[in-house]
């Protein structure tokens, strides 16, 4: 973990569209607060089990520095907060949008991620 991470993302590591998110968030993040674990990882998957998610992962989840959980859009608009600057800016543009349709919007992104953007051909 870099010094000073206490903010935990958990993606899917074979998914392309994560893996460009991921290092995207890694680029912006110049405090160094996130730590990044794919859920395919045994760390990844035992700190999922830890905080109930006992299905098969299917979105990106973050552990925020106080130990919540959150997932889906809640988790893009926390990182985005985080990030500062701009993309702060940008988060609170996302909330503007109803709940219910960024809910929607990012489920169908995630349900048809490997269909439009692929996978990696790594499996940790």
């Amino acid at each position: 973990m870099p010094a000073g991470a206490s903010i935990t993302v958990i993606f899917d590591g074979v998914c392309n569209l994560c893996d460009i998110v991921v290092r995207y968030l890694h680029r912006f993040d110049t405090r160094g607060q996130f730590q990044y674990l794919s859920f395919q990882s045994d760390e990844g998957a035992a700190l999922l089990q830890r905080h109930g998610v006992t299905g098969p992962p299917d979105t990106v989840y973050v552990l925020t520095h106080s130990g919540q959980l959150l997932i889906e859009d809640r988790a893009i608009i926390y990182l985005f907060a985080r990030l500062g600057a701009l993309h702060k800016l940008l988060s609170l543009l996302i909330q503007c949008v109803p709940p219910s349709v960024r809910r929607a919007l990012y489920q169908w992104v995630s349900r048809n991620r490997y269909r439009v953007f692929g996978r990696l051909a790594r499996d940790k």
